[in-house]
């Protein structure tokens, strides 16, 4: 008895109470090869592919898990794989792994974002839209349309990276710009979005070169190497997020460094006012008891306690200018 995924026993019988639209499921065919897309997770549709090309149950379950990090199952009949790529969550306004399920056999590919992708979702309306197109990458293979979907979705990751780098780049300005306290935020937010990036590309790496070595059975001999530019984007991508984790961590040290600086400052100059006052305030005390002393009760005598005060302070000033302490 073949085994259910366990999903399909949540499903409400009921398809008429369903108010959302079913995903969109297309197909397109040429040269003998078919792709075929879903623009979000249906678990309906994800059954029937599975009854038509023959999928294990357990690869199924992968597919409908909300948790399954990348990899890379091979089977003698089909490929399955899984990978993330960034996708920028406007709800939470923060950097989300979006994931792709995809299975590959020697002629077909189905490709399961379970959100939609706008690379593959265009790349998909592009072949539909132009025969040419779409019959030069059919041509070449299952392996070579898989290649040119992984592209796509890694130039995509391109100008996420080119977004945060502009960040680094106005927050480097802001901290020298006096607005350390304000951006105190915009650095956290920013490494943030460096460590969600860093998430998904880092156990990518090791998955894409285990794809690349699985998926040549699907290529022809002379676009081998084709996959091992999509290796060198996963690195260069890593290489860049590895700058910029330096760079953001530099940017958090330095604010630090200039708001304790400028803290710095503050305590200086109310501790040399507090030291100016002390003694004013010694001689304002004494002479202020109620005691008569020498010239007590006359003008003169008020002045030249004002004077004596007076020179203290000029003094204590002058001794902090000669010790450059202020």
């Amino acid at each position: 008895m073949p085994i259910v995924p366990r999903i399909r026993r949540t499903r409400p019988r009921a398809e008429a109470v369903s108010t959302r639209p079913a995903p969109r499921l297309a197909e397109l065919t040429a040269n003998g090869l078919t792709w075929i897309n879903l623009e979000s997770l249906d678990t309906e549709s994800v059954t029937q592919l599975s009854d038509r090309f023959g999928w294990h149950p357990l690869d199924l379950e992968d597919v409908f898990s909300k948790r399954q990090r990348p990899k890379v199952d091979d089977y003698p009949e089909y490929l399955f794989a899984v990978l993330h790529f960034p996708r920028y969550d406007k709800t939470i306004q923060r950097l989300n792994a979006a994931e792709l399920d995809f299975f590959l056999g020697p002629d077909y590919l189905v490709t399961i974002p379970n959100v939609e992708l706008l690379p593959v979702t265009r790349l998909f309306r592009r072949c539909e839209e132009d025969a040419e197109l779409r019959d030069e990458l059919f041509a070449k293979g299952s392996g070579r349309l898989l290649y040119e979907v992984l592209d796509d979705l890694f130039d995509y990751c391109f100008p996420i990276l080119d977004k945060i780098g502009h960040k680094l780049d106005s927050l480097e300005d802001d901290v020298f710009e006096g607005r350390s306290e304000d951006i105190v935020r915009d650095i956290s937010n920013a490494k943030q979005e460096i460590i969600s990036y860093r998430k998904i590309i880092k156990p990518e790496r090791s998955t894409l070169r285990l794809l690349e070595r699985h998926v040549e059975r699907f290529l022809p001999e002379e676009l081998e190497l084709y996959f091992d530019d999509i290796v060198d984007a996963a690195e260069r991508i890593w290489d860049l997020l590895d700058n910029f984790k330096e760079v953001v961590e530099g940017l958090e040290s330095t604010n630090e460094s200039v708001i304790s600086h400028r803290q710095n400052n503050v305590l200086r100059i109310l501790t040399v006012v507090s030291v100016v006052l002390l003694p004013l305030t010694l001689i304002s005390g004494i002479f202020g008891m109620n005691v008569h002393f020498p010239g007590f009760d006359t003008a003169w005598a008020f002045w030249t306690i004002a004077g004596v005060m007076l020179a203290t302070a000029l003094s204590l000033i002058a001794f902090f200018r000669y010790k450059r302490w202020l």
